[in-house]
């Protein structure tokens, strides 16, 4: 059997179903053997998820996913073998993670002015010890019986353009970019298929390190095409199932979206840890 690599995991540190520990025993049922943890704007999960990966022979590479605007259009950075104990990354995740509590206050009083029985305090719930996103505001509003499902959450009330949208400070792509590198890691453009050619252009021209080509939302010509894209521009290559699991129903994804263990010995090299 072959061994699998997924390069893109959220855990309940951001808006994921499944705790690390949890994440790491459906790994090893899995046969996914390296796994990245990348939560939105949060490194709290990697400590103990290298340390549990160990115990069952899972590799974890310290990651995470951050948040940034080009052109009023948000584009995601993922960063790979990252010091999760770096300062400067640990004041700047500090910092949006207030930020993101502030959104999460002003969505709550658009929600109110809709007539919304719903307080922070039932979207702090939700979030425990993560930083609060716009999916714990939408478990919230599914526990109160207000919608149907969680897509409903988004498409009738928090959505990008529903009546209770609050837009999320985000960095540049450039200083993300420079964040992840002073962390010394690897900077990858995340789901590239949602996002126009032009745009992909520029952060390939801001210096990204390489794209995500595997992904739940890439069809087969679209890898085909991504792919491509990375060898001109001599590239890495990243890939995994993007997996949160719970109300996002994407359990099916886990473990069937994997890369080659080339992938992670070329970031590597790129690198010089081998």
């Amino acid at each position: 059997m072959k061994e699998k690599i997924d390069l893109h995991i959220h855990t309940t540190y951001s808006d994921g179903a499944f705790s690390p520990f949890e994440i790491i025993r459906m790994a090893a049922k899995k046969n996914i053997r390296t796994i990245s943890i990348t939560d939105h704007d949060s490194i709290n999960a990697i400590e103990g998820a290298i340390m549990f990966g160990k115990e069952l022979g899972i590799t974890v590479i310290p990651g995470l996913e951050i948040s940034t605007d080009i052109e009023d259009r948000e584009v995601h950075i993922l960063g790979y073998f990252i010091d999760h104990n770096s300062n400067e990354l640990q004041k700047y995740l500090s910092f949006f993670r207030d930020e993101r509590l502030h959104r999460a206050k002003r969505i709550v009083k658009k929600l109110n002015i809709l007539g919304l029985e719903i307080t922070i305090e039932d979207i702090l719930s939700k979030a425990k010890h993560s930083a609060v996103g716009r999916p714990h505001i939408a478990n919230a509003l599914l526990e109160k019986g207000i919608c149907k499902n969680y897509f409903e959450a988004f498409d009738k009330y928090i959505g990008d353009f529903a009546p209770a949208y609050e837009k999320k400070i985000h960095v540049s792509p450039l200083s993300a970019l420079k964040l992840i590198s002073d962390a010394g890691g690897l900077s990858f453009v995340a789901h590239p298929g949602k996002m126009p050619e032009e745009i992909l252009k520029k952060l390939i021209d801001f210096g990204i390190d390489g794209i995500e080509v595997i992904h739940p939302s890439h069809n087969g010509d679209m890898v085909k095409y991504y792919r491509g894209i990375v060898n001109q521009y001599c590239l890495l290559e990243s890939g995994g199932s993007d997996f949160h699991g719970g109300k996002k129903n994407d359990e099916f994804n886990f473990g069937k979206f994997h890369v080659k263990p080339t992938v992670v010995s070329n970031m590597r090299k790129m690198l010089s840890l081998d």
